[in-house]
């Protein structure tokens, strides 16, 4: 038989996507009998729970023309990572092999898990693999082919809003780190090496997770001919800034050696310095702000120390092998975050410095 696997649909305020969800998912070809929707339901701070709504629309078609469905109603919003993994843990208990993580505002096409299970089942050293995104409802430009990982902490997509017909994809390439919105992981590996940091609540969890993985020696792949259609929106409220910016200095301290660290300084400090003017012209200066007041507390910095000290113990890939795909630029491609002094000062400069301490690092 098949793998079985766990699909984890993250609900929060579902309504205006879920019948996309659920039209994807009547015409999937993997045998339903394999598969189980886990609906994890985060109630929205404006809309509050979608637990009856779901029970009502979408437990009918449970088992018949959807996979057998599972709702997890939770009684407050645990984030992303925290979310998801109330739905790995109902995986994990009942057997299954792999976990998709689907995301609220997309659905997938009807082939999506074949790809995406066969070459994790021919390669073992796959620790989890990505679809390709593509944008809703132009879908003939792409969302993420694969995510690019800057060496200061930003994360961003890979051929973002460029048209599919223009790229040449393998079918399957490495990726510095796969996107949580459309990612299939082994069920054993979540269960050795632990869940989603839930501390980092949302944002920058998928490059944790993945890292972690990179550490310990596996790849991180995306897989062509697995379709995930994503409706993007990148600036959906301000407070993503807090998390990105709060989450970024966490990814840094938890896996850089100090000796890194110190390479990283100078840059590090001038590009904090350019966020800081940046986030005032864009109007999230307090999130930005807010983001520096929460690593001023000792407690914060315990914690967050303790998550390094596991990884530094157990990590098997130094850092120079762990940073061999990480790159110099940030390429945005969203209106809201372009900025015209990245792209001709900041970009350059940031790059020729990568360039030339990756020499010195051999650790």
């Amino acid at each position: 038989m098949p793998p079985k696997t766990a699909i984890i649909y993250l609900s929060f305020h579902c309504e205006p996507y879920i019948n996309d969800v659920v039209s994807a998912l009547r015409k999937m070809t993997y045998p339903k009998e394999q598969v189980e929707l886990i609906i994890v339901d985060n109630p929205h701070p404006t809309y509050g729970s979608s637990t009856r709504f779901l029970q009502e629309n979408i437990m009918p078609l449970s088992g018949n023309e959807l996979p057998h469905v599972t709702i997890l109603s939770q009684e407050k919003n645990l984030g992303f990572a925290g979310g998801n993994n109330v739905g790995i843990k109902w995986a994990l208990e009942h057997g299954f092999d792999y976990v998709y993580f689907h995301n609220n505002d997309g659905f997938v096409a009807a082939n999506f898990l074949e790809s995406l299970i066969s070459e994790m089942e021919k390669d073992k050293t796959i620790g989890a693999a990505q679809s390709l995104m593509l944008m809703y409802p132009e879908t003939e430009l792409i969302n993420s082919s694969g995510n690019s990982f800057h060496y200061l902490g930003m994360g961003f997509c890979n051929n973002i809003r460029v048209r599919l017909e223009n790229v040449s994809l393998p079918a399957v390439a490495e990726t510095a780190y796969a996107s949580g919105a459309a990612i299939l992981m082994r069920a054993d590996l979540l269960r050795e090496h632990g869940l989603w940091d839930e501390d980092f609540f949302l944002y920058h969890e998928d490059i944790e997770y993945c890292l972690r993985l990179r550490a310990l020696g596996y790849k991180i792949v995306t897989v062509r001919d697995s379709l995930f259609y994503h409706k993007y929106a990148f600036g959906r409220n301000k407070e993503k800034f807090y998390f990105i910016e709060r989450n970024r200095w966490g990814v840094l301290l938890m896996f850089y050696k100090i000796e890194t660290l110190l390479l990283l300084l100078p840059m590090f400090l001038i590009f904090e310095l350019g966020l800081l003017i940046f986030s005032w012209q864009r109007e999230w200066i307090n999130e930005k702000l807010r983001a520096y007041n929460y690593w001023l507390n000792i407690d914060h910095v315990k914690l967050w120390w303790k998550k390094r000290q596991h990884i530094q113990a157990v990590r098997k890939a130094g850092d120079k092998e762990l940073m061999k795909s990480f790159v110099g630029k940030i390429t945005f491609d969203e209106v809201n975050v372009k900025n015209p002094l990245l792209d001709k000062i900041g970009n350059p400069v940031m790059d020729a410095y990568w360039k030339l301490i990756y020499r010195f690092i051999s650790w």
